[in-house]
């Protein structure tokens, strides 16, 4: 069985930090491509960040100078690393397991809008909120 489990996440003021830490299990995972999404109040997901097998990284365009995903495949993990945090950030955020097929031509594929659908396995979520 897939299982997905997020922590860190909590309440930080704007400017602060925090990292989101993911433990897999259920699969291999150093063969597996993860991706962190999120979803503010009223809006719809978005996708943040992913990380191929081979450690490649890919980001939201918008957070790439402020977030950073890494993986230890030593300890089934995936982290999201959230620097210069801003109210716009509050959301709750979700490790999935994502699709090899989005990953070519250099480049990370996924559609807009996501829906819940296009991955099939997700953690629970953790809430981020920043907030003074």
């Amino acid at each position: 069985e897939v299982r997905l489990v997020e922590s860190g996440g909590g309440l930080v003021q704007p400017g602060g930090s925090l990292k989101l830490s993911c433990e897999a299990s259920g699969f291999t995972f150093s063969t597996a491509a993860m991706s962190w999404l999120r979803q503010a109040p009223g809006k719809g997901l978005e996708w943040v960040s992913a990380i191929y097998t081979d450690a490649t990284t890919y980001y939201e365009y918008s957070l790439k100078e402020r977030f950073t995903i890494s993986r230890d495949n030593a300890k089934n993990s995936v982290y999201l690393q959230m620097d210069s945090l801003q109210v716009d950030d509050t959301a709750t955020y979700y490790c999935v397991l994502d699709d090899h097929s989005r990953f070519y031509s250099g480049a990370y594929h996924i559609r807009s809008p996501l829906v819940r659908g296009d991955f099939d396995y997700w953690g629970q979520g953790t809430q981020v909120t920043v907030s003074s």
